[in-house]
């Protein structure tokens, strides 16, 4: 692409007030405090908004200044403005010792932030869902919970549909719907929302956009890493709770709904909604069929030897780190089109991305691709890739420069974001945190989108622990289990793994 736009200028906020519970932990210091730096080095956060980083242990303000600094110092090393900025951002910071078990300190925090009219205040719940009631129940308790506050929850909200029930029901016992903001990082991607202005945005598209024009959908989100330091946590969700149930169902939402009357936040999580309720259910009768699950055992990744999972774990283990799923939206728009789903740990390429693939010619004019003189006519294939490179390709025929004929050879048209708009695309969390201080919840899951996630993913679960069948073994550094391969191929179809 020749085009290179510029980022629009970015307008400043009012001054806020965010805390982040759980604020020494790995979230915070991997995403939340690097966004908000990020935000602030743009002139989005002023001088006069403040961030409380709450945890149990004792520290200064200036003992949690300086891990902040060490936690983002190769950002300000590899950008002169971030160090430019740095010590102006870390006066914003401030730490606060809270126990959520108990009352002690926190009339003091409430009477510090005060009670300013219009002052937005935001709490982000950085910690387990166990100790989101608990949270809760505190702000209120303090008077920290009415019309200005907004409250951010990280995933799983539950580990299946009761307990999300619980835990909705305790923060509706404190919060208005509209005061909490359920947060999905990957829906804050350029990318994903890229992908409503290309459906919505070109006529191009969404005339070929259903059953009649397109084959099948891929959703894949892959990862190299193994579970590291979450082996307690991951042991007790596994691939179909930490990413399935959200990340993928959220990904195939904005694939398959339907056009939204407005961009209006609950116009567009109307039509997600639709499609997850319109999802065929998936139970102990076609689970077999439908879903792959997987384990990951020792190999190599990048060129290095990796442990597998139960090494890893260091016990015994039937947890899946894979899982394949062939859905199915039941409706108009998409009756006979397959969904295939994947997602796994220690596979061969860190990549995300979305494949629709449209139907193949009716019939080709360009002779026998066995004459040596074609090629098979490729079906064209719209790629959207979510990470590591954001951007969208386009796979088109085309015919070979040259004589010798009507050559034939699939070839990309290039739409790469970092080519196009140049210089840094902004994290998701940065959009994401800055949409929760404008009130816009757009970006953020409604409760009645978790309930109905939750709905289609218990069942699955509940076929596998009913079949008693172990995960697949697959090596660490392939793409996944053989039969997650048999699931799509037995339909005459293939994974997209040619490269982005």
């Amino acid at each position: 692409m020749t085009l290179h736009a510029q980022h629009p200028p970015t307008s400043p906020m009012a001054p806020f007030d965010l805390v982040i519970f759980g604020g020494t932990g790995d979230l915070a210091m991997r995403k939340l405090l690097p966004a908000l730096l990020h935000r602030h080095v743009d002139g989005q956060i002023g001088p006069d908004s403040r961030i409380y980083g709450i945890a149990r242990d004792e520290r200064t303000d200036e003992a949690y200044r300086e891990r902040v600094r060490d936690a983002v110092a190769p950002l300000a090393a590899a950008d002169p403005r971030i160090a430019a900025c740095l010590d102006e951002f870390l006066g914003l910071l401030h730490y606060r010792r809270l126990d959520l078990g108990s009352e002690a300190g926190w009339p003091e925090f409430a009477a510090e932030l005060g009670d300013t009219p219009g002052r937005v205040r935001v709490f982000y719940l950085a910690v387990g869902p166990s100790l989101f009631a608990n949270v809760a129940d505190r702000l209120d308790g303090v008077g920290l919970a009415g019309g200005g506050t907004r409250v951010v929850v990280e995933k799983p909200i539950g580990k299946d549909g009761a307990s999300a029930q619980v835990i909705n029901e305790a923060l509706g016992r404190v919060f208005h719907e509209s005061q909490v903001y359920r947060i999905d990082h990957y829906l804050g991607k350029e990318t994903v929302q890229n992908l409503t202005a290309l459906r919505f945005g070109n006529a191009l598209f969404e005339p070929l956009w259903k059953a009649e024009h397109i084959d099948h959908v891929q959703i894949t989100v892959a990862e190299t890493v193994g579970v590291e330091g979450r082996a307690a946590y991951y042991d007790k969700s596994g691939a179909l709770r930490d990413m399935v149930q959200n990340h993928l169902l959220q990904l195939l939402c904005l694939v398959a709904m339907e056009p939204p009357a407005s961009l209006a936040a609950d116009a567009i999580r109307d039509e997600k909604l639709k499609v997850l309720r319109a999802l065929r259910p998936i139970d102990g009768g076609n689970a077999g069929q439908l879903t792959v699950r997987g384990q990951y055992r020792a190999g190599a990744v990048g060129g290095q030897a990796v442990p597998g999972y139960l090494d890893e774990l260091g016990a015994a283990s039937n947890t899946e780190t894979f899982v394949a799923i062939k859905a199915e939206v039941q409706n108009w728009r998409w009756a006979g089109v397959p969904f295939y789903l994947r997602t796994g740990k220690r596979l061969a390429q860190r990549m995300s991305e979305i494949v629709v693939t449209f139907r193949r010619v009716p019939h080709s004019i360009f002779g026998d691709p066995n004459d040596g003189h074609s090629s098979p006519l490729a079906p064209n294939k719209l790629v959207i890739r979510l990470q590591p490179d954001e951007g969208v390709k386009l796979w088109l025929m085309n015919k070979v420069p040259g004589p010798g004929g009507m050559r034939m050879r699939e070839v990309a048209m290039d739409l790469s974001f970092a080519e196009t708009f140049g210089g840094r695309q902004p994290d998701a969390y940065e959009r994401l945190l800055m949409d929760v201080v404008r009130g816009n919840p757009m970006l953020f899951m409604r409760r009645d989108e978790v309930d109905a996630a939750w709905q289609w993913i218990d069942p699955i679960r509940a076929a596998w622990e009913a079949a008693h069948d172990a995960p697949k073994a697959y090596t660490a550094g392939g793409w996944g289990p053989s039969a997650a391969v048999a699931l799509i191929e037995r339909d005459g179809r293939t994974w997209h793994e040619d490269g982005y």
